[in-house]
């Protein structure tokens, strides 16, 4: 069986991952809802999610599901939809620009284990 490493840094890491998995994810059903009536533009608030997640691994439980609510100050047109696709374009592109950033530093903390591991050698 292989040998698992992890570190605190590595488990916070996988967080932020899954958080803007989850973000491209609700950009992506807004999007794709551009056209139904009555629809209501869906978000999170990726701070304050990183931040719920850190306190719970932090006390060793693990985080609450991700807190989706309608997002306010948009203009609805006239059947009802708020779905605005620039600002989605946008949101899509700063949870690409996440999730690159996420797997990047996530290479490195493992890189960082590896010398470590093999520093004595």
């Amino acid at each position: 069986m292989p040998m698992q490493v992890e570190t605190r840094l590595s488990d916070e890491l996988a967080q932020y991952l899954d958080l803007a998995t989850s973000e491209a994810k609700l950009t992506a059903a807004n999007m794709a809802n551009i056209d139904t009536p009555g629809y209501k533009t869906m978000g999170m608030d990726f701070d304050t999610e990183m931040r719920n997640a850190i306190e719970a691994t932090e006390q060793g439980t693990t985080p609450a599901g991700v807190h989706v609510r309608a997002v306010d100050g948009l203009v609805a047109r006239p059947d009802g939809n708020n779905v605005s696709m620039d600002r989605e374009s946008l949101n899509l592109a700063e949870a690409q620009l996440r999730y690159r950033t996420g797997i990047t530093l996530l290479k490195r903390e493992y890189q960082n284990v590896l010398d470590a591991i093999h520093a004595d050698k």
